[in-house]
């Protein structure tokens, strides 16, 4: 494991050498149980008793009222597999020029190890007027059925989730969601060399060529219009037969202006195809520009933005807010790394977030 100056403060050494050994230990998403282990003894280390299923683990603070709102602290336990550039070893954990390297540690172990700081600040205090869960969870970079949404009924009601995300600790007040779809033109088959059938190619791109054009009435104050791409095209047996099908798949990012069941149902109206999604679990999220906590997160100079990328607040059917330290720009790059100093301030700005916040 990594070691850092004793110069930084204790809470800042501990995440470092946390997130140190959570780097040797591979975790790549549906593989994660050697670093839940990991994680889990770090918190019997500190007399405490996690709660765990399967791969996630999850603490709630020591006071616990029913009467009072809580908080959801989460982030994620597991890694996609590394770049093929990586120039370093993904599974060494190395400080070099005060960054912390490794498979990891900007997605998003760096945001995990400060939110479970923040945790272990304020769990054993009577007088917060919250409750406080810090929930380490698995399968975030698949949207897996057995990460974060598989707990969430052992929690109980949640009021806010602040997700650690590598945001530069600004506020991400909103997240795209996404719906795959599934789409086929009918056509009737014939010979090429005659005039025959319906070719459903031509039928597919008309109608592609109309979703192209098409414009949701509503938008987002701050994820823009809803994005629609077709990014797979799929027709024809062979160059003399007229195809009777054209499969072509939509990736659709949604926004906080309509539920994903609304934008396909927008979307199967528009198009003269069949439209199936693949799934549409996860949602867009936004969160009320007056809320508490976006008023204390600009007290505290955070600013302001919506995301385009997805993260766990996609499965959560409450209100959250995405926050943490690093950059999402280096997520799922080659050499990848978050620095001390984004470590320490990162404590530092969930513990000021928290703190006296009243839901």
């Amino acid at each position: 494991m990594s070691k850092i100056s004793d110069t930084y403060d204790p809470k800042t050494r501990d995440a470092v050498a946390l997130l140190s050994g959570m780097i040797e230990i591979q975790s790549f998403s549906r593989e994660e149980e050697e670093v839940a282990d990991f994680v889990e003894s770090y918190f019997i280390e500190k007399g405490l008793a996690p709660q765990r299923s399967g791969n996630n683990l999850w603490l709630k603070s020591k006071y616990w009222d029913d009467a009072k709102p809580t908080i959801l602290l989460n982030s994620h336990i597991d890694t996609v597999k590394p770049a093929a550039s990586y120039t370093l070893d993904p599974f060494q954990a190395q400080v070099i020029d005060g960054k912390l390297y490794g498979l990891g540690s900007n997605d998003a172990g760096g945001p995990l190890v400060c939110l479970m700081q923040a945790f272990l600040h304020y769990q054993d205090q009577e007088q917060l007027p919250y409750n406080l869960i810090i929930a380490a969870t698995a399968e975030e970079e698949i949207s897996g059925a057995n990460g974060v949404a598989s707990i969430l009924p052992e929690l109980g009601k949640v009021d806010l989730a602040i997700v650690g995300e590598p945001t530069l600790m600004d506020m991400a007040v909103a997240e795209k969601g996404l719906v795959v779809l599934d789409c086929e033109a009918i056509g009737v088959s014939g010979h090429a060399a005659r005039e025959e059938g319906e070719n459903a190619i031509y039928k597919a791109l008309k109608e592609i060529e109309k979703l192209k054009n098409f414009q949701f009435e509503k938008e987002s104050a701050y994820l823009g219009p809803i994005k629609k791409t077709v990014t797979l095209i799929e027709a024809g047996t062979q160059h003399n037969v007229v195809p009777d099908s054209c499969k072509f798949v939509v990736d659709v990012r949604t926004t906080d202006a309509y539920t994903n069941a609304e934008t396909v149902k927008i979307i199967d109206e528009l198009m003269d195809v069949d439209v199936k999604p693949r799934s549409i679990r996860l949602n867009s999220s936004g969160l009320s520009q007056d809320h508490p906590i976006v008023k204390r997160g600009e007290s505290l100079g955070m600013k302001k933005y919506g995301s385009p990328t997805l993260s766990d607040q996609a499965l959560m059917p409450f209100d959250t807010i995405k926050i943490g330290p690093g950059d999402s720009a280096r997520s799922h790059t080659a050499d990848e790394y978050i620095g001390i100093d984004e470590i320490e301030n990162g404590i530092k700005g969930y513990i000021a977030l928290l703190k006296d916040l009243e839901l």
